[in-house]
C-alpha cells in the first residue's frame, strides 16, 4: 500500500487543496490511499472551527498551538508542529505529502517531511510577495520539495531558477481557477441571505497582517475603516484574518469596529462556495488577500490591493494597487466603481489557467507515487547567468 498525504491548516488553503483531493480520492484503491490530515486554524473556535466546511473524509486531526502575539509564539507553534508531524510521518510511512503554499507551520511541515525522508509535493511555490513572511517561507518549501505545481509561466521560470530540474516543474495553473467556474454556484441573492443581507451593491474584504513590516497594526486598519466609513451606501463583507503575527489583533478591531459603523459586516469564514459566490457579484474586492490578485480577475471584478503585502505577485489589468492611508484607499475605490474602469475588467484574461490544474495535478501526483522511482538526492539544476 502507496498512501499519501495532503496537509490543510487554513480556510483559504483548503480551497485551493479541495478540487486536487477530489481528484486524487477516485485513485484509491488496495495499493493506494490518500490521507486528509486536518491542523492549524481548522481546529480552532477563535478562528471558526473551519473543519465544519471540509467535505471530504478526515483521517487525522493534529490540533497545534495558534498564539500570533509575537515572533516568539509563531516560533514555539512551528516547533509544536514539527514535533507532531514528524511523529505523524514517522508512523505513516507515507510515500509522498502534498503541501501548499506558504504559510509557517506549513515550513515546520516541510521539515519533518524532510527529516523522515518523505517527498514534498508542493503547489504554488515560485511567486513572490515581497511583503509578508510568505516570501521566504514559499522558496524554503520549494527548495524542500521534489514536484513542483506552479500556477503561472513566470513562477515556473523561478522555481528552476532556484535550482529545480525542469522536468519534475509542473505549470497547470491554480486550482483557484477551477473553483471559480465549479464552485461559485450561488446566486446574489442566496448568498447575501445566507449571511443576513438583503440585496445590495457590496463589497468583498479581507485584511492580513503585513508581516515584514514593524508598523502599527492599529493605525492601517484605523485607515482602513476610515476609508470604508466614506461609502455609506456600500455594504462591506470582511473576512478576518489569518493566524499570522498581527493577525489577532486585526480581528479585534474588526470585532469592535463592526459594533459602530452600520455597513460594515464581519464574519469569521464564509465557506469557499459562499466566498467565491458573493466576489462574483461584488462591486470590487478590498484588501490585501491573494484572493484579490488570484480569483478576482477570473470574475472579471475590479480589486483595490493595498500596501506591499502581496507586491511582486503576477497581476492582471482590474487590479488596483493603492497605499495604507485612507485618501489612497478612497481613491482606489472611486476608480474601481468608475464606468472606465469597469470596462477594463471586462475585457481581463486571467494568467492563471483554464480551470482544469486540479485534476492534472492529481493524475501527475499518482504517476509519479505510483511509479516508485522517486529519489531524493536532487542534482541541482544550473543555469547560465548573466550578473
Amino acid at each position: 500500500m502507496k498512501k499519501i498525504a495532503v496537509i490543510t491548516a487554513t480556510r483559504a488553503e483548503y480551497g485551493l487543496l479541495s478540487p486536487v483531493i477530489k481528484y486524487l480520492r477516485p485513485f484509491e484503491s488496495e495499493s493506494f490511499n490518500v490521507d486528509l490530515i486536518v491542523t492549524g486554524t481548522h481546529l480552532s473556535q477563535q478562528y471558526g472551527m473551519t473543519i465544519s466546511e471540509i467535505d471530504e473524509r478526515i483521517d487525522h486531526k493534529i490540533p497545534i498551538s495558534l498564539k500570533s502575539a509575537s515572533g516568539a509564539d509563531i516560533s514555539a507553534n512551528q516547533a509544536e508542529a514539527l514535533v507532531k508531524f514528524t511523529d505523524l510521518f514517522l508512523k505513516g510511512k507515507y510515500a509522498g505529502v502534498v503541501l501548499l503554499g506558504d504559510r509557517y507551520e506549513m515550513l515546520a511541515v516541510a521539515i519533518a517531511a524532510g527529516n523522515t525522508h518523505t517527498p514534498i509535493f508542493h503547489l504554488c511555490g515560485g511567486d513572490t510577495t515581497e511583503g509578508a513572511l510568505d516570501e521566504w517561507i514559499r522558496h524554503s518549501i520549494t527548495k524542500m520539495s521534489y514536484l513542483h505545481f506552479v500556477t503561472n509561466e513566470e513562477s515556473r521560470k523561478r522555481v528552476i531558477q532556484l535550482g529545480e530540474a525542469p522536468a519534475r516543474v509542473f505549470n497547470y495553473g491554480s486550482t483557484s481557477i477551477d473553483n471559480v467556474i465549479h464552485v461559485a454556484n450561488m446566486t446574489k441573492v442566496e448568498a447575501l441571505q445566507s449571511i443576513d443581507l438583503d440585496d445590495c451593491k457590496y463589497a468583498l474584504c479581507t485584511y492580513h497582517p503585513v508581516t515584514m513590516e514593524d508598523g502599527s497594526i492599529d493605525d492601517q486598519i484605523n485607515e482602513f475603516l476610515a476609508a470604508i466609513k466614506s461609502f455609506p451606501d456600500i455594504q462591506f463583507i470582511v473576512t478576518k484574518s489569518n493566524a499570522d503575527q498581527g493577525g489577532a489583533r486585526i480581528n479585534e478591531l474588526l470585532d469592535e469596529a463592526e459594533k459602530e459603523i452600520d455597513n460594515l459586516h464581519v464574519y469569521t469564514s464564509l465557506g469557499v462556495r459562499r466566498y467565491l459566490s458573493l466576489m462574483k457579484y461584488a462591486e470590487f474586492v478590498l484588501g490585501n488577500s491573494s484572493s484579490g490578485i488570484i480569483e478576482t480577475p477570473a470574475f472579471r471584478v475590479p480589486t483595490v490591493n493595498i500596501g506591499d503585502r502581496q507586491r511582486g505577485r503576477l497581476q492582471s489589468e482590474s487590479i488596483i494597487n493603492c497605499d495604507e492611508d485612507t485618501d489612497s484607499i478612497v481613491a482606489a475605490i472611486k476608480k474601481a466603481m468608475s464606468t472606465d474602469f469597469k470596462e477594463v475588467c471586462n475585457k481581463v484574461i486571467s494568467p492563471y489557467g483554464d480551470g482544469h490544474a486540479a485534476e492534472k495535478v492529481a493524475k501527475k501526483i499518482y504517476e509519479v507515487v505510483s511509479e516508485g522511482k522517486i529519489d531524493l538526492k536532487k542534482k541541482f539544476f544550473d543555469i547560465e547567468a548573466n550578473l
